[in-house]
């Protein structure tokens, strides 16, 4: 109970600086805001924009040697592929226990915002239950095994999560060489977790991904 707590507590302080500077916007100046700290952060991080179609024609990966990220047009995520991981992918009509670490950074207070991935939390995998119908993924968190679903007090999977699940394997490493896989993320509010949709902020996320029991 008291690491809900915490958790609880920790983002509501996060979220009301951003709320605090968006209180008297209007949704147009806080998504030029947005676009202007994704555009910040890409610059700053020397990220290099690849197309939809580079991606493709690369075999859906992204250099990281050259800080590739593709964006996808459609929905505004920017996305890396750091491993593809071992195992399979999730098949379309397959559902699948998936476990994920991350890192959370809110883009507008260029603050790490939440995580799973530190020692505090090792006992504390975040637990989605994936389905793939027809190449089109849904998710939700495990309730009681969610640091986001403690943090943000919904279920719900961000949209931007599943992106990745289309180009990565979703394995469980049985081998020393096994590796899980990784993926880093910019993700609008349009595509985000609960308080970033309602409060209108990007974030970056640094993900991986395990197949579960």
């Amino acid at each position: 109970m008291k690491r809900k707590s915490f958790i609880a507590l920790f983002v509501l302080l996060a979220a009301l600086l951003t709320v605090g500077c968006n209180k008297h916007e209007t949704y147009a100046d806080q998504k030029k805001k947005e676009t202007a700290a994704i555009q910040k952060f890409i610059a700053d991080s020397t990220i290099h924009v690849i197309s939809e179609a580079d991606f493709k024609a690369s075999n859906y990966t992204t250099d990281v040697s050259k800080n590739q990220y593709v964006l996808f047009e459609s929905t505004g995520v920017y996305m890396q592929i750091v491993r593809k991981g071992c195992g399979e992918a999730i098949k379309k009509g397959e559902t699948a226990t998936v476990l994920c670490r991350f890192k959370e950074t809110n883009l507008l207070t260029d603050s790490l915002q939440l995580t799973n991935n530190v020692l505090y939390y090792a006992s504390l995998v975040d637990k989605l239950t994936v389905t793939n119908t027809s190449g089109s993924f849904t998710a939700s968190f495990v309730s009681g095994n969610s640091v986001m679903a403690s943090a943000y007090g919904s279920t719900s999977v961000p949209a931007g999560w599943l992106v990745p699940l289309s180009y990565i394997n979703v394995g469980r490493p049985s081998k020393a060489e096994d590796e899980t896989a990784k993926v880093r993320l910019i993700v609008p509010h349009t595509q985000g977790q609960a308080y970033a949709t309602q409060s209108v902020y990007p974030c970056f996320y640094e993900i991986t991904y395990e197949r579960g029991l």
